[in-house]
């Protein structure tokens, strides 16, 4: 099985889009370059910043084949190949596999309830379907199903399922996770970009990162401060984002950030329909955010 140590700031990447849609690989090839340079330790494929959820299977091989290759073994490769069934779900991480993904990160099933057993079920089946690192990955609110601790801990027992992203914005879901699989030499990753220092701290390894598309370099630091002992400095670089966390009451998240690093003048495009719209209000308050940061210096 291929070795890739989770750690660090994993950057959730934007998909850039032309106007028809079509995906802008060399925008993607830009981007990939960008955020390699800003320092982050790992660059993630069609997650949900990636809109994952909304691109088709050859699209998913186009981002991923295009995102190898200019990484060119910088740092790791993950892909999000979670689908809502187990069979579509394998045929997603065999085609990550084939073209040489390092890590695999796989989203609960959406949409119709799961039991715990079912999930667990599930993601026992995908293991043993491909030879690859697996991460869980935890967003309830927008998948509608949640993995408990007792159902990570068990899970992880399972020897190619080597961590998990907590996407749930609950603290202590986080130290469930922590506790549940400490006996296991296992990854616990914050998918709350405002949490990512406290779950460092309680015992994790970093986060997946979505502000990482906006502020590679910041979201970097707060992993590299830490591990340097520098605390204090770890804490400013992850308080500084709470000013651009604010405006995603302005919309979708995925939006508000893809938006932001057009802002920024990067030629990502918009989402694709119906999620790309934000209010004028909240283009302007981005706007200010981010003329402000910076000025301060972040990046």
């Amino acid at each position: 099985m291929k070795q890739a140590e989770i750690k660090g700031i994993i950057s959730a990447m934007i998909t850039p889009m032309n106007e028809d849609e079509s995906i802008n690989a060399a925008a993607l090839r830009e981007q990939v370059n960008r955020q390699i340079e800003s320092g982050v330790h790992a660059i993630f494929c069609f997650g949900t910043n990636g809109e994952g959820y909304i691109l088709n299977k050859e699209e998913k091989k186009l981002v991923l084949k295009t995102v190898i290759e200019e990484t060119n073994g910088r740092v790791p490769v993950y892909a999000g190949t979670g689908c809502v069934s187990t069979k579509e779900t394998i045929e997603q991480s065999k085609m990550a596999m084939d073209l040489g993904a390092d890590v695999l990160s796989i989203i609960t099933p959406s949409f119709a309830v799961a039991s715990q057993n079912e999930l667990y079920d599930h993601y026992k089946t995908v293991a043993q379907a491909v030879d690859m690192p697996i991460i869980l990955y935890n967003i309830p609110a927008r998948t509608g199903n949640a993995l408990t601790p007792a159902t990570v801990g068990k899970l992880s027992e399972i020897p190619n399922i080597v961590g998990v992203k907590d996407s749930s914005g609950n603290f202590t879901n986080i130290l469930g996770y922590i506790s549940a699989t400490e006996k296991n030499n296992f990854s616990v990753l914050s998918g709350n970009d405002q949490l990512i220092l406290w779950a460092l701290k309680a015992g994790g390894v970093g986060g997946i990162a979505g502000c990482a598309n906006v502020y590679p370099h910041t979201m970097a630091s707060i992993y590299n401060c830490y591990m340097e002992g520098d605390w204090k400095k770890a804490k400013e670089y992850q308080d500084s984002i709470a000013s651009f966390r604010a405006c995603f009451k302005y919309g979708n998240p995925n939006t508000v950030v893809k938006t932001s690093v057009s802002l920024l003048g990067y030629n990502v495009g918009k989402c694709r329909a119906p999620f790309n719209q934000l209010p004028e209000e909240g283009i302007e308050a981005l706007k200010k955010v981010l003329k402000e940061n910076a000025d301060k210096g972040m990046k």
